[in-house]
């Protein structure tokens, strides 16, 4: 019997390769919001962090985050997401 095969991405914070449930992920829909997608289901978009603000905060910092979602994140954003990790 064959396992079953189980997503990898790589977190866009610290950069490590982990099992996709393992990270969370942001997404920039449709209409241009940035927010977390706790599913992962979401259309458009999206970047994996790990949960936690050490990574979210990495991201922020090289604007890693701003190029793998292709638009630029005001502030009021970035908090909003750093709230929502924290949860």
């Amino acid at each position: 019997m064959r396992s079953k095969h189980v997503p990898q991405r790589t977190c866009i914070g610290c950069r490590t390769t982990k099992e996709k449930r393992d990270l969370v992920r942001i997404v920039r829909t449709p209409e241009n919001d940035v927010e977390v997608d706790p599913r992962g289901k979401r259309s458009g978009r999206g970047a994996y962090v790990c949960p936690t603000q050490a990574c979210l905060q990495a991201a922020f910092k090289g604007q890693r985050l701003e190029k793998a979602l292709q638009c630029q994140i005001p502030e009021e954003v970035k908090a909003r997401l750093a709230e929502a990790i924290d949860a």
